[in-house]
């Protein structure tokens, strides 16, 4: 079992590092594989939705979602953590997504268990929460949750290891994904995955 997580902060060890580390103790513990990235101090830029990666295979702006895509098709789960700014996630941390869904969208995600973390001073959490949602949902993912939403309270760096509350949720969290991971590994094996249609593209004007 392999689990890629990303850090979508500017910081490389502010708050949401807390939260994610704290999931890979978990991890760890329980024999997964993980494999953590800081990606929020690079230069992203946006998706262009030039669909020249379903031709190519990658993304035409070879940086670090590049990089990992690869990891991220191998790992049966995936994290995402972030800051919030706004009541919506931090720019790199979308702008890496965005990229990233896209230019994998021909490669089949079902079965790939995925959490969006996101940590805040005070405002915004369940609604940058859910906007990393729509990403597991729109591409056949299992969504992992916890005992609450999955967010960590903290301003300055390190604020977030006194909110103990926060960091249960994120251990709980680990543990459940652990769970889902190897459930869906056994029913792949006995009964496979669900059957995709062939996708019948449409928009609003037909």
């Amino acid at each position: 079992m392999k689990v890629l997580l990303i850090n979508g902060s500017p910081k490389a060890n502010g708050n949401t590092s807390i939260a994610l580390k704290e999931m890979i103790k978990v991890f760890e513990a329980e024999g997964v594989e993980t494999n953590y990235f800081h990606i929020g101090n690079k230069v992203i830029r946006g998706c262009a939705a030039c669909q020249n990666c379903f031709k190519i295979g990658r993304c035409v702006f070879d940086d670090v979602v590049n990089e990992i895509a690869p990891i991220f098709m191998e790992s049966e789960g995936f994290v995402i953590g972030a800051p919030v700014y706004f009541a919506s996630p931090n720019g790199a941390a979308l702008a890496f997504l965005d990229r990233l869904f896209y230019s994998t969208f021909t490669q089949d995600k079902t079965g790939k268990v995925g959490a969006g973390v996101v940590v805040a001073r005070r405002g915004g959490c369940s609604a940058a929460y859910d906007v990393f949602n729509k990403y597991f949902g729109n591409t056949g993912m299992t969504i992992a949750t916890s005992q609450y939403w999955n967010m960590v309270y903290g301003m300055n760096s390190g604020e977030a290891a006194q909110d103990i509350e926060g960091l249960q949720t994120m251990r709980t969290l680990a543990r459940n994904m652990t769970f889902l991971m190897k459930s869906i590994a056994l029913g792949k094996e006995k009964f496979g995955l669900p059957k995709l249609e062939e996708w019948t593209p449409t928009h609003f004007i037909r």
